[in-house]
């Protein structure tokens, strides 16, 4: 049965190409019941002795714990992004799944399962529409032809650098001697935003600036 529901909430993951997948989230759940049931049954000729006491509950405790190491390898750093946060609690989540199941707990682990793989999988377009579209802003420039590159602009703003999503380049209609430059941000509040905004404003060549609303439609 973990292996069951670990292999539910690790197809969840393995569909994004996460490094913790299928495999991994199995053998976190088999491996936290496993723990869980020798923690439990595994020491029941030593509670034969006299003045022999024993916390069952230690050796659970432990995985909490230990499963951090797995957490931590999923989690990547790139620029100012973190990513690998919610597979990293997954995999936790996961484990206190297979800790349930190897306490008899059944009931609560599929439960637990159900309401994990919603979150996971239900909430995440609901996260993306209302959350994340907030947080993306489209600005056009009309930049000097040649004037500005994405990797010019990616010295420019160096870490900040990692907040562009999109950067799209083509030859102005209104000005033949000039480029429009559409770039999206995601991920900015309206305090980094107005930030970066003055800082393209500013750049080299960069002969007007205006919000735009019209999706590129090639990227470069």
């Amino acid at each position: 049965m973990a292996a069951v529901l670990g292999s539910v909430i690790g197809i969840e993951r393995e569909r994004l190409s996460w490094a913790a997948g299928l495999r991994t989230h199995m053998l976190v759940s088999v491996g936290s019941a496993l723990i869980m049931i020798v923690s439990a049954f595994g020491f029941a000729d030593v509670l034969k002795g006299e003045h022999v006491v024993l916390d069952p509950s230690r050796m659970a405790a432990q995985v909490v714990s230990g499963i951090g190491f797995l957490g931590a390898g999923s989690i990547l750093l790139r620029g100012e992004i973190v990513r690998g946060l919610t597979t990293a609690a997954s995999l936790w989540s996961v484990a206190a799944i297979g800790l349930a199941v190897g306490g008899g707990m059944y009931t609560v682990a599929i439960a637990a399962t159900i309401i994990i793989l919603i979150v996971l999988a239900g909430i995440k377009p609901i996260e993306q529409r209302f959350i994340r579209a907030r947080q993306q802003r489209r600005l056009m420039l009309l930049v000097e032809r040649g004037a500005l590159t994405f990797h010019s602009l990616h010295d420019v703003l160096g870490t900040t650098s990692s907040r562009v999503k999109q950067f799209v380049m083509q030859q102005s209609d209104d000005a033949p001697e000039c480029d429009e430059v559409h770039i999206t941000l995601h991920r900015v509040s309206e305090p980094e935003y107005v930030v970066l905004r003055e800082q393209l404003r500013h750049l080299p060549g960069v002969k007007a600036l205006r919000e735009d609303s019209a999706q590129p439609e090639r990227e470069v």
